[in-house]
């Protein structure tokens, strides 16, 4: 077994390696998206502005991909997006007073509350799925649609595994 003191360290596999890489695309895709949205006539003005001011991050957009249509407790959608439930609920109350989102009496347990959607967040989720839409199809003009499909069909393998 080689001693772990006698391998030269290379630092270029730190800025390389498929992890680090996952993370450079997925910010450079979340920007597209947010400048998207930003500039999409029918996302609400408000909306659009905070976006276009960098005021909402990828962060925000965790809330805009795990929200169920129908509403979720916010322990769930801490779980969906793989945050605590503490940074959620900040999340949560910044997009309350965008008018992003409502809490609201959950039916099935008086004491918790879900967090649903306004009719501006449900125009605000359409402009996420046109934008998403759009930064996809610049994805496969920029690799190729062969590269492309390769890239999906090799991370939903590994997000599965």
């Amino acid at each position: 077994m080689m001693d772990a003191a006698a391998v030269p360290l290379d630092d270029g596999w730190r800025q390389t390696h498929l992890g680090r890489l996952l993370g450079h695309a997925m910010r450079r895709f979340d920007e597209r998206v947010l400048q998207l949205m930003a500039h999409d006539p029918e996302v609400p003005l408000a909306l659009s502005n905070l976006a276009a001011r960098g005021q909402i991050s990828a962060a925000h957009i965790h809330i805009t991909r795990h929200l169920g249509l129908q509403g979720s407790r916010l322990q769930e959608l801490a779980a969906s997006a793989g945050m605590s439930k503490q940074a959620m609920g900040k999340l949560v109350d910044q997009c309350v007073a965008w008018g992003l989102v409502t809490r609201e009496a959950d039916a099935r347990d008086g004491r918790a509350k879900l967090v649903r959607f306004t009719p501006s967040g449900l125009a605000w989720l359409r402009g996420f799925q046109r934008a998403v839409t759009q930064a996809e199809a610049e994805l496969r003009q920029a690799v190729g649609a062969e590269v492309a499909t390769v890239i999906a069909l090799g991370l939903e393998a590994y997000a599965s595994a």
